[in-house]
């Protein structure tokens, strides 16, 4: 239900709280609208009178009198002069005069209960009014009327004052609304859009809420979520990856235990014999030294907890890709795999650099490493799409494909490994170093043919 939400009691309260106002101002109102017209009521005897006292004998026809006293709305003027209380014109009263209100000092309080028993009381009463004429035209002057006229104008005053006030409420609330909406209620609602975007996706760097409100209470409690997320990430992150070196310790341990030993064997002919055949073990023992350095320093790279946030900019995607090939150029000493980038040099891509350099090395890696342990010429290349909404990367080899059970636990550190020896962290930390960028890294094709990774990257702005 709408008034169950926070704009909804805004808009109520709001209306609620202006009628009130209308209402504490409405009764005064209606207070100063009769004693102006009772006053009105008062001047237009006093002209009556002057009309009167205008003839050579202070005489006017009967028909002229009860015309005079018909403009004025009255049944008697009485006007007090140099001390001598005159009545001036009359017409039959049929009625008692049930009460005389003076308008000469009112006060504050008692017009708004005279108002009042004028709007509750009975009809058809007569009422005698005291007020001090204009101009000095006398010392007072007194009206009988009858108070139904009085009455009814007033009413009519009311619904009239009713109705605007109705109108001035709805608007006025409506504008408290509006802005209530935009100080409050949108920040408020930006900060829960986060806290429901990060609890979908806690792992997802971008779904961190940057503080950006005006008003300082909302920009300390953004600050505090933004605080908050970041703990979380970090949190999660070293759980995770404890969980999974702890899974995986014996795997490690006894690969290093087999490594290492064959490592010592052939060292040990190395020391203690002149063999010819020890130049052909010299290239298996720097293999195996290399897979054993290689190990240990992917584990405990991963095992980190404190991997910084990506810092994302607006970079040029074929330098990265250009440094990436360069150095790994620098390592491959054969010249079976050929590294080919057709990304053009206008593609911007929204990256932290370094950690896209670490994403790009670690694919392309293992596609050439893939390549080169079947002995045969390949290629690998890096192509680039431009889109309303990011880029996609393609990193595609012609390599022999993966193996069944890399791809069935593709991306799972020490169990994805697609070649021998290999431990699966690279893929591991490529796809957790994309979705800190609110990407996506996947496998879309592997065959025979060839193998293609798919780095989807969105556009910050969007």
């Amino acid at each position: 239900m709408f008034f169950k939400t926070l704009s909804g009691r805004f808009l109520l309260l709001s209306f609620i709280f202006v009628m009130i106002a209308e209402v504490l101002l409405f009764v005064p109102s209606v207070s100063n609208f009769r004693l102006g017209y009772l006053q009105e009521r008062l001047e237009l005897a006093q002209l009556a009178s002057l009309a009167l006292l205008a003839t050579p004998d202070d005489m006017v026809a009967p028909e002229l009198a009860n015309e005079l006293l018909k403009n004025a709305e009255v049944l008697n003027i009485v006007l007090r002069r140099d001390e001598v209380r005159e009545l001036v014109l009359a017409m039959p009263i049929t009625k008692p005069i049930s009460q005389t209100f003076d308008l000469r000092d009112p006060g504050f309080f008692g017009p708004i209960r005279d108002a009042i028993a004028c709007a509750v009381g009975e009809p058809g009463n007569v009422i005698r009014v005291i007020g001090q004429p204009v101009k000095n035209a006398g010392i007072q002057i007194e009206i009988v009327l009858n108070e139904a006229p009085v009455k009814t104008a007033m009413l009519e005053y009311s619904r009239n004052v009713f109705f605007l006030s109705l109108i001035v409420s709805l608007v006025t609330g409506l504008l408290l609304f509006l802005a209530l909406q935009a100080l409050i209620t949108r920040p408020i609602t930006r900060v829960i859009s986060s806290m429901m975007k990060f609890r979908n996706d806690p792992e997802d760097a971008s779904n961190v809420i940057e503080p950006n409100a005006a008003i300082s209470e909302l920009r300390e409690a953004e600050t505090a979520l933004h605080d908050m997320q970041m703990q979380l990430i970090s949190s999660l992150r070293q759980k995770e990856r404890l969980a999974s070196l702890g899974g995986a310790v014996s795997k490690v341990s006894h690969d290093l235990r087999n490594i290492l030993t064959t490592t010592q064997i052939l060292a040990d002919r190395l020391e203690i014999s002149d063999d010819p055949k020890v130049q052909k073990m010299a290239p298996k023992l720097l293999v195996s030294l290399s897979r054993g350095i290689n190990l240990c320093e992917q584990t405990l790279t991963f095992g980190k907890a404190d991997e910084p946030e990506p810092e994302i900019k607006e970079v040029n995607l074929k330098a990265i890709v250009d440094d990436v090939i360069e150095n790994d150029l620098l390592r491959d000493t054969g010249e079976k795999v050929q590294l080919i980038s057709t990304v053009s040099h206008d593609t911007k891509v929204a990256a932290d650099p370094e950690q896209m350099f670490r994403v790009l090395t670690n694919l392309i890696r293992n596609a050439r490493q893939a390549i080169e342990g079947t002995g045969k010429l390949g290629v690998v290349s890096v192509s680039a799409t431009q889109l309303d909404e990011g880029v996609d990367i393609i990193v595609r080899d012609s390599g022999p494909g993966l193996p069944e059970k890399a791809r069935e636990f593709l991306f799972k550190p020490f169990q994805g490994g697609a070649r021998r020896g290999g431990t699966g962290l690279g893929l591991a930390i490529a796809a957790e170093l994309v979705r800190g960028h609110g990407g996506v890294l996947e496998l879309i094709e592997t065959s025979e043919a060839g193998t293609s990774f798919r780095i989807y990257l969105p556009d910050s702005k969007k």
